[in-house]
C-alpha cells in the first residue's frame, strides 16, 4: 500500500505535513509495506509546471492520500483515480501515517472540503 502526504520539504518521514495541499513544494510517498520513502517535487501548474497534484500523486502509484484538507475538485480528481483521501493530518509524515492507521483521520468528502476553494457555491477551479 502506497501512501502520499503533501509536505514542505525533503526530510522523508520526519518532514512536516503541508497545510495547503495544492501549493506544497513536495509530496512524500511511502510504501508502508517496504518502508521505502520517496520525495517528489510538486511540478503541477500551481508551482509553474503542468497538470494537477492529484495527477502527480496517481502517477507516483499512491493508493491513499493523507492531508490537512483540500478542495472539492481535488477530492473528485482523487476519486476518479481510485485514490482514497483522508483529512485532518498534521505533524510529521510519520505522525500522519500513524493517525491514519489508528483511524484518527476523516475520509474526505464534498461536505468536509475546504470552503475557501469555492465562491458563492460555485467551483473556482483552484485545488
Amino acid at each position: 500500500m502506497i501512501v502520499c502526504v503533501p509536505t514542505i520539504g525533503n526530510n522523508g518521514l520526519n518532514e512536516q505535513v503541508g497545510e495547503h495541499f495544492g501549493r506544497v513544494p513536495t509530496f512524500t510517498v511511502v510504501d508502508i509495506e517496504t518502508n521505502e520513502v520517496k520525495v517528489i517535487p510538486n511540478v503541477s501548474h500551481h508551482m509553474g509546471g503542468r497538470g494537477y497534484p492529484p495527477e502527480l500523486i496517481a502517477n507516483a502509484g499512491a493508493h491513499v492520500m493523507l492531508c490537512s484538507g483540500l478542495g472539492r475538485r481535488a477530492i473528485t480528481m482523487f476519486e476518479e483515480s481510485g485514490i482514497e483521501v483522508y483529512i485532518g493530518a498534521h505533524g510529521t509524515v510519520e505522525n500522519a501515517i500513524q493517525m491514519w492507521k489508528n483511524n484518527m483521520l476523516q475520509m474526505a468528502t464534498d461536505k468536509n472540503a475546504c470552503e475557501r476553494h469555492t465562491y458563492r457555491g460555485e467551483r473556482t477551479g483552484i485545488l
